[in-house]
């Protein structure tokens, strides 16, 4: 398929994981793509299998001033967006006790501030019919102890789906959300645990998960581009749970 042939599409954060796997696949349908990321290599790395007229933008997603750039940078490229993956974040776990001031204000500031500022300074560049997708998590409807900061700010994520809906409609842009439960991505490597630990953890997150095994970013890919085409035209300001039945069985 070409669902998106003759479209520019922007996805954040998509020098790896999910957003490189959303990326490559809305390349692979004719889409023109741009991505951003934090790390200068991995998004050289990312640019080459995403098409001749990829571009590639370092971009710190968790600030107001960066999001106004990007805006900006686009604006004085002419480029206008048909879909907009707002995927770029962090994910910091800890026990209550020991969160601090400047773990909730990162984790608040990447994953809630940006995207909104990013949305809102983008909003002039939108194209009729846009759609916008937006990266939340089941770890906002699960209770899982140690991320209470991270499942809060993924909240936030899974509200603004529904009121930048609202606001958004009348510009003829509709906004979503994906909600991942646990995926193979480079995500876990970060979290600082040993090789043994991380092991442990990732057999005790796998036997929660009723299918067996961990998602793969091109099955979340899949669900991006569906939310960003005109074949979800009647989806607006929902959430799509992508867990393997984590959270519902």
């Amino acid at each position: 398929m070409n669902r998106f042939e003759g479209k520019t599409v922007l996805v954040t954060g998509g020098n790896s994981g999910i957003g490189l796997a959303s990326a490559q696949a809305f390349a692979a349908e004719g889409a023109r793509v741009i991505v951003t990321g934090r790390d200068a290599a991995t998004l050289e790395a990312a640019r080459p299998t995403l098409g001749a007229n990829a571009l590639a933008i370092q971009n710190e997603a968790g600030t107001v001033a960066a999001a106004r750039a990007l805006a900006q940078r686009l604006t004085d490229e002419g480029i206008r967006l048909d879909a907009v993956f707002i995927n770029a974040g962090i994910a910091r776990f800890a026990p209550l006790s020991d969160v601090e001031e400047a773990m909730w204000d990162q984790t608040f500031n990447t994953n809630v501030k940006g995207p909104f500022f990013q949305i809102q300074a983008l909003t002039p560049l939108f194209n009729e019919g846009a759609s916008i997708v937006l990266n939340g998590s089941i770890n906002a409807h699960i209770g899982m102890p140690a991320s209470s900061v991270y499942a809060a700010s993924k909240a936030g994520i899974i509200s603004l789906a529904k009121t930048l809906s609202a606001e958004l409609l009348p510009r003829g842009v509709r906004v979503n959300v994906i909600s991942p439960g646990p995926v193979s991505t480079p995500i876990y490597g970060k979290l600082g645990l040993d090789a043994d630990t991380l092991a442990n953890t990732a057999a005790q997150i796998k036997s929660q998960i009723p299918l067996g095994r961990f998602g793969d970013p091109k099955e979340i890919a899949a669900t991006v581009l569906h939310l960003s085409s005109a074949e979800s035209a009647f989806i607006v300001g929902t959430e799509i749970v992508i867990d393997g039945g984590m959270s519902q069985l």
